[in-house]
């Protein structure tokens, strides 16, 4: 039987191209094929930097003797969760009621008509820790399917009709007030880790989201507490293993509560997130760690994570190989007393085992240690330090670097877009800036098609066959509503509009609820919708603030009233489960503080006097406040409209709640403007 992946775009796929597994794609064809022969579906769910998926593909996807009875006995298909989070979702959601937890790899067995009826996720190759072996499930299985179909088939009912039959409890229609932020914050600050930073216990996961609300809180309404949890959320997460401390960019998580060990894969959501975070936290105190964590960070992205075609790949694996040949977690990373000293010499070793916490018993394994910043004090020679630095990272690029995950995911480009357009804008980098453009331009040419819809993923400069789900049209959308303030450049936020009336007609529904996918898409056994925010923003609250910021630059009603509808799931979560409602409360702030319509005009785009206005608007931090900047007369920007020089002068005009000040041509008034 043919392996059917070696044509595949995503990474993950590929990487199982050539297993012994007869292993389909997602497709009619696979499940037309189970019921041909009569035979159920393995279903495997993965990602291509996922460590214990790498280990079962190894032990048991590798393996002739199980690759032959999964070929005899199944039709096993292949799911890259990151191109398919849709099938990923729903069957999760499945797994889940069933075991209580879940997690990749996602192993599940369906019918020929697509329906679970036995869950799993990692299963090792013997018996383990009470774990059955995989060759012990698939013979229960087989032994189910053939000798009780019965019961295998009312159990696949039932767990089906469950699925189709859970509702979300929506709440209301209405946005959120201050006594649901406050709330949320208040729940915030219970499960708030004074000495660590962070939230809750091992393992910690950066909060990006939440940390975004707790900044636009603290600029709408002074609260110093929330300002105080995020900045030193940030400084703990800076100075940790977590963060690479040579070439910048954050870890997915620390697997302790003290940031120390990192799981050491790095994804672009999570860089575009903190880059971002970072950049606001500079914004909001002037911190010049904040400015070096997010300069840093942006420079990681596009050093590292970008594509020949100026797209942004998904994921650097966290494992590599240790220079024996053997694959290991983190080999690219840690170091030893003896390494620091075979590179800088003795003094300089000593210097930076100090410098960077490198002991003799490691922090990691085997007597290894993450880089951190564990100094809380002491002087030392910054030119010294920079020198150490540069020649531990010119070692550090002769050893096997991590794999790469090389598709380009159109919402994590947008978030990508979003992070790079500001952090280029605040700090004087137009390099960013056009990095920025020239992922939006891939988005544009590649994966919008003639009628605006969008695909999902992209991989060499060869489009994906998946759709685009609501979060990628709604982080796309926000990339480039970032771009069109940053640029003054109205087509991105005509794209914007393009994406965002897609979300209007094929992902809202009478209510004001969202789903996940269109009303187009391919059908499921139930239509995923999740508002939480989990690894990055849900595609419902994502959506939110699109439509908040869209409706902004442009006046458009129906997008207004449809962020505000959609953050009634604002209101019912957000006192309850804040930590994962962030960015809806990051929107929800947008929306108590404004609209703020901020229109900045010259005589033209290259005036010094225009630029460092619109500059001083990028940095006010009212949290509901959108940028406009052009040429006075234009209609490039809706926002520009009937907004003339003052006095032959650039001026800005700013707008709150239907109501104007009077335009100014001062810095200094623009920033009391929009700060509070």
């Amino acid at each position: 039987m043919p392996n059917r992946l070696a044509h595949e775009t995503s990474p993950y796929l590929l990487q199982h191209a050539d297993n012994p597994v007869a292993w389909w794609p997602w497709s009619a064809e696979a499940f037309e094929e189970a019921r041909r022969t009569n035979r159920p579906v393995l279903l495997s769910v993965g990602y291509s930097s996922c460590h214990w998926c790498h280990v079962m593909a190894h032990e048991s996807f590798e393996d002739q003797p199980t690759a032959d009875y999964l070929n005899e006995h199944f039709v096993s298909v292949k799911v890259d969760r990151e191109e398919r989070p849709d099938v990923d979702a729903v069957y999760m959601e499945a797994v889940q009621a069933a075991t209580g937890q879940g997690g990749w790899p996602m192993t599940v067995f369906l019918t020929p008509d697509a329906e679970p009826f036995y869950f799993g996720t990692y299963f090792p190759p013997a018996p383990r820790h009470g774990m059955p072996s995989f060759r012990q499930v698939l013979e229960g299985v087989r032994s189910a399917w053939t000798d009780r179909r019965d019961e295998v088939a009312e159990v696949a009912g039932k767990i089906t009709r469950d699925l189709s039959q859970r509702e979300i409890d929506y709440g209301s229609t209405e946005a959120p007030g201050e006594e649901e932020l406050s709330g949320a914050l208040l729940g915030l600050t219970r499960e708030y880790d004074p000495q660590r930073g962070g939230f809750g216990g091992a393992p910690k996961f950066p909060p990006s989201m939440a940390l975004e609300f707790l900044l636009r809180h603290h600029a709408r309404t002074g609260a110093e507490g929330a300002l105080e949890m995020a900045r030193d959320t940030c400084e703990r997460m800076a100075r940790g293993g977590i963060y690479d401390q040579l070439a910048g960019g954050f870890a997915r998580y620390s697997v302790d509560r003290e940031w120390t060990v990192p799981h050491f894969e790095k994804m672009l959501y999570d860089n575009a997130l903190l880059c971002r975070v970072y950049a606001h936290l500079w914004r909001s105190t002037g911190s010049d760690l904040a400015r070096r964590v997010a300069v840093e960070t942006a420079d990681f992205l596009v050093r590292e994570l970008r594509t020949t075609e100026g797209g942004f790949a998904s994921a650097l694996d966290a494992d590599s190989d240790d220079g024996t040949g053997k694959h290991v977690e983190g080999a690219y990373y840690v170091w030893t007393p003896a390494q620091l000293t075979e590179v800088l010499g003795e003094e300089d070793g000593g210097l930076a085992a100090q410098y960077f916490g490198v002991t003799e018993d490691g922090t990691f394994e085997e007597g290894q240690s993450v880089l951190q910043l564990p100094q809380d004090e002491g002087v030392f020679d910054a030119d010294r330090i920079a020198s150490i630095k540069s020649r531990l990272l010119e070692a550090r690029s002769q050893r096997p670097a991590p794999g790469r995950d090389d598709k380009v995911v159109a919402a994590w480009n947008g978030l990508a877009i979003a992070a790079l357009a500001e952090t280029g804008a605040y700090f004087d980098r137009p390099d960013l800036v056009e990095a920025a453009v020239s992922a939006a331009d891939l988005l544009v040419r590649l994966h919008l098609d003639e009628h605006a819809k969008l695909a999902r993923t992209s991989k060499d400069g060869q489009v994906g066959a998946n759709a685009g789900v609501l979060e990628d049209y709604a982080d796309a959308a926000e990339g480039f509503l970032a771009l069109a303030s940053v640029t003054g450049e109205g087509v991105w936020l005509e794209f914007a509009g393009f994406l965002l009336d897609h979300v209007l007609t094929g992902f809202v529904d009478e209510s004001g609820a969202l789903y996940d996918t269109a009303s187009d898409a391919e059908q499921l056994i139930r239509r995923p919708q999740d508002p939480t925010d989990n690894a990055t923003p849900s595609g419902w609250t994502a959506a939110a603030g699109a439509l908040l910021s869209y409706a902004a630059q442009t006046g458009a009603e129906p997008h207004r009233t449809a962020a505000e509808r959609a953050l009634g799931v604002v209101k019912a979560l957000g006192p309850r489960v804040p930590r994962f409602i962030g960015w809806g409360l990051a929107v929800a702030e947008a929306y108590l503080d404004g609209p703020r319509e901020v229109a900045v005009v010259g005589p033209s785009l290259d005036d010094e006097a225009a630029k460092a206005l619109h500059r001083t608007a990028l940095l006010g931090t009212a949290p509901g406040a959108v940028v406009a900047f052009g040429v006075a007369g234009s209609d490039e920007l809706p926002l520009l409209a009937d907004r003339p020089l003052v006095d032959g002068e650039p001026a800005a005009y700013v707008c709150r709640n239907f109501t104007c000040d009077a335009p100014t041509t001062d810095q200094e008034q623009l920033r009391a403007a929009l700060n509070r």
